[in-house]
């Protein structure tokens, strides 16, 4: 009697025992494959970082101005030197540009900022309605010529402390740039490879 007992015992512990062991098993495939997927994971991500750290993009502050440049003089940029404060203000206001290059017979003369406007005229207690804008602007504006390259116009705008670069060739402006403007264009191209390097890793 107590033998078959035993060997009753033994069954039922065996039939309860057998559904652990086989979720067990299952739990550790689903953790092996798991462990697979994962591995297989970082190996991708490794070889994008890779592909990204020794492909050689080239470097857009070696390109020159002219890339960003149109071949026309952006006159919506320019006022005339004997213009008033009040024009000028309003004409930046309405193209939401925050500069405007002064011109007197087709020279550049000077360049006029919203700094100019606040520290000259507003500061000042001049009225912008009777102040003519060749009478606060800036005068000898550094400027630039399209053969500069993006990397030295962005470093001479950081080195001088100012924001907007007159881009003149052959004593004729071709446009103002601003700080904005150089980092936009390199964020624009920048994203443009970043593009490249995820098209080429779904390739690959």
């Amino acid at each position: 009697m107590k033998k078959l007992l035993d060997r009753l015992t033994a069954v039922i512990g065996l039939a309860l025992f057998s559904p652990l062991a086989l979720a067990f098993q299952l739990e550790e495939v689903h953790s092996s494959i798991g462990k697979v997927i994962l591995y297989a994971f970082a190996l991708s991500a490794a070889g994008i970082v890779a592909v990204v750290y020794f492909r050689q993009v080239p470097d857009k502050r070696t390109d020159t101005l002219q890339g960003m440049l149109n071949n026309e003089t952006n006159a919506t940029q320019t006022v005339e030197a004997d213009a008033l404060v009040i024009e000028c203000v309003r004409k930046m206001a309405g193209q939401k540009i925050g500069a405007l290059m002064v011109m007197d017979c087709g020279k550049l003369v000077g360049i006029f900022t919203e700094r100019d406007a606040l520290s000259r005229v507003l500061a000042a207690g001049r009225d912008p309605r009777d102040t003519k804008v060749v009478e606060v602007m800036t005068t000898d504006p550094c400027c630039a010529s399209p053969e500069m390259t993006v990397g030295d116009a962005m470093d001479l705008v950081a080195k001088n402390h100012f924001r907007h670069l007159p881009i003149v060739a052959n004593g004729k402006v071709q446009a103002l740039l601003s700080s904005r403007d150089l980092t936009h264009w390199l964020g624009k191209n920048r994203e443009g490879e970043v593009q490249d390097l995820v098209e080429f890793a779904h390739q690959a």
